[in-house]
């Protein structure tokens, strides 16, 4: 005879579930903080807790080629590398908010674009709410000009086809009509990177500093 299933979760491993029906909604951190995922304050918002998240974070749901997952902190670094040479003389303060365009993940992961779109506005809607923490965290508005995230979706979308291209799989042509084909001039000099996860994670955290530091 089959049992009927419990449902007061009290048999959960789950903290925030067991014994009661409230999802827990909130993150601990290496860092000690708790992170609400639903309504994220920029004083639980921690570089160290990114860098390290980020770095073990993989794009492309992990088809990479390599010993190494290609991570969203070494990702990170590419993309704001791009935006600085695409705007020569730009803010630091932009050159940060490049660094930082994908630092929601470090909670929330990385979906490619197709399951984002069929997710829905609701993971929208939970990126928008982390990204204005974060930037807020570090002297940045909470909602960046839209000519400055213009510019960083563009260097986003060449990382993609040097990615796509040089370690996704993919085929010139398909990379070219999915994300448009790079100025050669401006990726020259650039390669994408697989290597242990710390070493993202570090040079993540050294570059974020060192344009806290210019701020």
């Amino acid at each position: 005879m089959i049992r009927n299933r419990r449902t007061d979760d009290s048999c959960s491993d789950d903290p925030g579930l067991a014994g009661n029906m409230t999802a827990r909604a909130w993150q601990k951190m290496l860092s000690g903080r708790r992170l609400d995922l639903l309504d994220p304050t920029p004083m639980d918002i921690e570089v160290e807790d990114i860098a390290h998240g980020l770095a073990f974070v993989a794009r492309w749901n992990g088809q990479t080629l390599g010993e190494f997952p290609y991570s969203v902190a070494e990702h990170s670094l590419l993309v704001e590398q791009l935006f600085s040479r695409m705007n020569r003389g730009v803010a630091e303060r932009w050159k940060l908010a490049a660094l930082l365009h994908d630092a929601p993940e470090y909670v929330i992961g990385d979906m490619i674009s197709p399951v984002k779109a069929a997710v829905g506005p609701g993971y929208g809607a939970l990126d928008d709410r982390l990204s204005a923490a974060i930037h807020l965290r570090f002297g940045l508005p909470a909602s960046i000009p839209a000519a400055i995230k213009k510019q960083i979706k563009t260097a986003d979308k060449i990382s993609a086809w040097m990615e796509a291209t040089q370690i996704a799989g993919f085929e010139m042509t398909e990379a070219d009509k999915l994300f448009g084909r790079p100025d050669k001039a401006l990726i020259r000099g650039i390669s994408i990177r697989l290597r242990p996860p710390m070493d993202a994670r570090n040079d993540f955290a050294q570059r974020h500093a060192e344009l806290m530091q210019r701020l």
